[in-house]
């Protein structure tokens, strides 16, 4: 029982968001209130506690998601604060997979931006359950029913609003809680930690009594007892409809709404109220799915102690040469000592600490049970998304996603001494973030790394000079390219050799044709006259993988390319599966020259907010990068401009726009797809 009540106290959840929206003050004053912080830090003052990076504090945005835990009536809360900027969206995702519920941050004025509607899709693809806060009340055009508006139609979503914001822009003083019909004030000379819930002001009586009167009506829609007393003309108070409510939002039907401004330290205690009553304990989701990995059968874990260890690795970080494992723990209990396995890797190793993280401070424990949220030391081999469980019951849950880099950048050391430690801060930058990459160009012996922005990489390259004192040249950025082919095309490979005085046999006929845009590759067989035995096919197909792996015009991945199996030959005793992956991997290179190959760029989604007067020079200038407007409408005083534009034809697009409009345009964008190239090469 005890094991219930506690399980039933967690709430898992996440901070989301655009970039600026104010995720971490929110963040901050939920610490301060909670009694996590004995003092409120300001991201604007570089004292955030969660952007505790030295970057972070340097920049005023948050780069890598912290966790921590607090408590605030009976609940504990582990919350992950996440970044905003698309380059860290990774952060995110991997955030997401392993939450529970998340609050999305809304800013008053800018609404549903870009990335908002990046990451809330990110927490539909998770089916996790959200509640939402427009922040920043108290900025001038800040305006909610606008805001609500915009969820409606940019997220498809089916907002309900739980407060009225009592005075707007600078006159922003408190909210109206229409569940309890009560005005809530806070207390500016205790930085609002002390607040109280009075008689609402009359002149906002008949506006609080509609609002209230329309959120009754939509949540008795979904209940048959509540419609009763609605038709009948009985009372409804809020013990009533706040079960209904979590029903609705557990089944993302419904986003309930609360606003403030985090920054004048108000509207932060009823959130922590409505995380409590409408964001789900471990208990609420389903039994987290798996497979065995050896019988492949179906596999599930519920949320209890009792249950079998089984844990997921979310996030690697260095700290100070030891590597943390961030997992967390879906059910069963894990100590300190105990031998875990990697069945991802197919390793066994001994937990030797578990941790419960304050953003980069660590409380040791000894003991982690199901719903936790904590760092693990003594996991070598683990990476991102690796699945932790107990030896004896194995499990192989669902990993994480990861984004492909769109753009690279060459660096060199500029000393033999850098040269040495080079490769090993590279090493581990890549173990603790999946969407860094890096390679040695054979030609050129410079090293490219790739990441997903010019932020990105800039962040990489400051990380390896202060925190792993590595000196670097670095070159321009590249953007990573993708190939594909444009016409169908057939191609043979036979591999027949002798090695290691044996030989070794296989021929392999492939059929190569063009996908849509941005479907990504497939691979079928369609050999029926037994040409190569069904024991080599999965050789084969381990060849094309590999291939697609490179392409022939640059080297660059391979997409958009059905790949089929359409015949071969074998030689009964000297066919081998190295023979077959090698035929394979040159039946495909022989077919992919024939189809017409081409280059592919990633293109971005941009958005611009712009004064009306400086819209057609920023028009101009993108039609000069070969970008395609999408549309162009208003926001207040503000024109908002949609447009897709090459990756390539945007570097350095933020001076450009600031040179162009006095400073006073702002920009975000987005990966959102690879097309051909703007300008046509030959190859």
């Amino acid at each position: 029982m005890a094991e219930l009540q506690k399980l039933k106290a967690i709430r898992n959840i996440g901070i989301i968001a655009h970039i600026d929206a104010g995720k971490t003050t929110v963040t901050e004053r939920i610490l301060y209130y909670t009694g996590r912080s004995h003092r409120i830090g300001e991201v604007h003052e570089g004292t955030a506690v969660m952007d505790w990076m030295e970057q972070e504090q340097e920049r005023g945005i948050t780069i890598t998601s912290a966790v921590t835990t607090c408590h605030w009536k009976g609940h504990e809360i582990h919350l992950i604060d996440t970044p905003g900027h698309v380059d860290f969206t990774i952060e995110v995702e991997r955030s997401l997979r392993v939450l529970d519920g998340a609050i999305a941050v809304f800013c008053g004025v800018g609404g549903v931006e870009p990335q908002s509607e990046t990451v809330w899709h990110q927490a539909d693809k998770y089916h996790v359950p959200k509640i939402a806060f427009v922040n920043k009340m108290d900025r001038i055009g800040a305006d909610l029913p606008a805001v609500l508006d915009q969820m409606r139609e940019k997220l498809k979503a089916n907002p309900l609003l739980l407060q009225l914001p009592v005075g707007r822009e600078a006159e922003f003083r408190g909210v109206i809680d229409l569940l309890e019909m009560k005005q809530v004030t806070w207390f500016d000379e205790t930085l609002g930690a002390s607040y109280e819930y009075g008689e609402i002001e009359p002149e906002l009586l008949d506006a609080a009594r509609e609002a209230r009167e329309e959120l009754v009506a939509r949540v008795a829609e979904w209940d048959d007892g509540l419609m009763e007393r609605y038709l009948e003309g009985l009372p409804i108070d809020s013990a009533q409809l706040i079960p209904v409510i979590r029903k609705l939002t557990l089944e993302l039907r419904m986003v309930p709404v609360l606003c403030g401004s985090a920054l004048k330290n108000k509207g932060i205690q009823p959130l922590l109220d409505a995380i409590g009553h409408y964001l789900p304990c471990p208990m609420d989701v389903p039994p987290v799915q798996g497979i065995h990995p050896v019988t492949k059968e179906p596999e599930k874990r519920l949320s209890s102690v009792s249950e079998p260890f089984a844990a997921l690795a979310f996030k690697i970080f260095m700290d100070q040469g030891r590597k943390l494992t961030y997992a967390r723990i879906y059910s069963g209990k894990v100590r300190a000592g105990d031998m875990v396995y990697n069945v991802t890797k197919g390793t066994r190793e001994r937990l030797s600490r578990i941790f419960q993280m304050h953003a980069n401070k660590r409380e040791r424990q000894e003991e982690a049970e199901a719903g936790s949220i904590v760092a693990l030391m003594g996991l070598k081999s683990a990476t991102t998304g690796d699945t932790l469980c107990d030896p004896d019951h194995p499990i192989l849950l669902e990993s994480i996603e990861f984004y492909q880099p769109v753009i690279s950048t060459a660096v060199e050391p500029k000393t033999r001494a850098d040269q040495d430690k080079l490769l090993e801060a590279l090493q581990r930058l890549a173990e603790e973030d999946p969407t860094f990459l890096f390679q040695e160009n054979e030609d050129t012996g410079q090293m490219v790394i790739s990441g997903m922005g010019e932020l990105h990489l800039e962040i990489i390259v400051t990380r390896l000079q202060r925190e792993y004192n590595v000196n670097v040249n670095v070159g321009k950025p590249q953007v990573v390219y993708r190939e594909t082919i444009q016409k169908e095309a057939r191609g043979l490979g036979v591999f027949d050799r002798e090695i290691s005085g044996s030989r070794q046999f296989a021929g392999v006929e492939l059929f190569l044709s063009p996908r849509g845009r941005n479907k990504g590759n497939l691979i079928e067989s369609r050999v029926r006259d037994g040409s190569i035995p069904d024991a080599f096919l999965g050789a084969v197909e381990e060849g094309v993988s590999d291939a697609l792996t490179s392409g022939e015009i640059l080297g660059y991945p391979v997409t958009d390319t059905l790949v089929t199996l359409v015949g071969g030959q074998a030689q009964e005793g000297i066919s081998t599966e190295l023979a077959f992956r090698v035929a394979a991997a040159m039946a495909f290179r022989d077919a992919f020259r024939q189809g017409d190959p081409t280059l592919l760029e990633p293109y971005m989604a941009v958005e611009i907010l712009v004064p009306e007067e400086f819209l057609g020079e920023v028009i101009a200038d993108l039609n000069l990068r070969k970008g395609r407007i999408e549309g162009i409408s208003a926001r207040k005083a503000v024109q908002v401009v949609e447009a897709m534009v090459p990756l390539s034809k945007m570097f350095g697009y933020s001076t450009t726009l600031r040179s162009a409009t006095q400073g006073r345009a702002t920009f975000s964008m987005q990966f959102s797809h690879f097309d051909l190239l703007c300008e046509p090469k030959s190859f």
